[in-house]
């Protein structure tokens, strides 16, 4: 590994850049400010959340990835332009850059997240599927035959793999993440108390009250605050985590249906070896309160968090090069095109 090697979980909610010298070096949302007018570049990265839900007509608010995949090329570019300006001292020697991706990507979609880097300022670009770097940041030995489930819940997919010597034996990604559970609130409180809020109050009622498991769990409250939609008036409302758990789970089903999908094609010698070593649970989605005891309950796997979930994607991304020319499934592209 080289000293200027960047890994970068390029995320639809968040950003993580991890450089092979220092770790975590930048963490930023993934939303760029435009001006609507001349599409100059406003603000990036967490000045341009602040602004989320709160510009008027000349100014637009764009997150540029959507479902994991580049939405709008050129606002991604410039993107990663500021970041890379962030975390990348030297102007002379450009950087090797590994980048995570979903495991359901396509031949097109990787090739846009290639050329969008490589246009930001890389020198060579590798794709890494995401089960496989959260694995790597999570320090699980992919190397050893015996089989590792993971689950990666990201902010637009979730993805799902079956790791064992190397490689990937089975896999699937699903378009089921936070953003959609931000959605569920969303629905729910505008249903239910006529009260429309935004995407970022959402996620803030998910990550303090939200949860799929309210056995032996005391009664939380939040106080929300949003718009009436008959009065149009602002109004506050008190909201529980019991009442929560249904719109959530409802969400949440789909993704366990897929884990279960996975585990009936996963060869029976892994499923032994898996129903030892439990399901591994990354990314941001994956901290919603009460998933790992509903999964543990539903797929009959003992589901338990990596250490540092939110980062560990961009810590396995980072480290991956260590595995380069070893791995027989999981990088999804490379390239040695020279930087233009």
């Amino acid at each position: 590994m080289f000293a200027n090697d960047i890994g970068i979980d390029l995320g639809t909610a968040t950003t993580l850049i991890y450089a092979s010298d220092k770790g975590i070096v930048l963490r930023e949302p993934s939303i760029v400010t435009l001006d609507a007018r001349t599409g100059e570049v406003l603000a990036v990265g967490d000045e341009a959340y602040t602004m989320l839900g709160k510009t008027g007509a000349d100014i637009r608010v764009v997150r540029p990835l959507e479902d994991g995949v580049i939405s709008d090329y050129e606002v991604t570019e410039k993107m990663l332009k500021h970041f890379f300006n962030k975390v990348n001292s030297s102007r002379i020697f450009k950087p090797r850059v590994c980048v995570c991706v979903p495991s359901s990507i396509t031949e097109v979609e990787s090739r846009a997240v290639i050329d969008t880097v490589m246009s930001s300022g890389a020198r060579n670009v590798f794709l890494i599927e995401e089960p496989v770097a959260a694995a790597i940041g999570a320090g699980m030995d992919i190397t050893k035959p015996g089989g590792i489930a993971v689950l990666d819940i990201g902010g637009g997919t979730s993805d799902i793999a079956i790791l064992s010597l190397n490689g990937i034996v089975c896999k699937t990604s699903v378009k089921l993440a936070g953003s959609k559970m931000n959605d569920a609130i969303i629905r729910y409180i505008r249903s239910t108390y006529n009260v429309l809020i935004g995407d970022s109050t959402a996620d803030l009622v998910k990550r303090e009250i939200g949860t799929v498991w309210t056995e032996d769990q005391e009664e939380k409250t939040m106080e929300v605050r949003g718009r009436n939609l008959v009065t149009g008036l602002p109004q506050q409302i008190t909201v529980s985590n019991f009442e929560l758990e249904m719109p959530l789970r409802i969400e949440v089903e789909r993704l366990i249906l897929a884990l279960q999908s996975v585990m009936e094609r996963t060869p029976p010698e892994l499923v032994a070896d898996i129903e030892k070593t439990g399901l591994l649970m990354t990314g941001g989605g994956a901290m919603l309160n009460g998933l790992d005891k509903l999964i543990s309950s539903r797929v009959r796997l003992k589901a338990h968090m990596a250490e540092n979930p939110v980062e560990a994607v961009a810590i396995g991304t980072g480290k991956s090069f260590d595995y380069l020319g070893k791995l027989y499934d999981g990088f999804v592209s490379y390239t040695n095109y020279s930087s233009r």
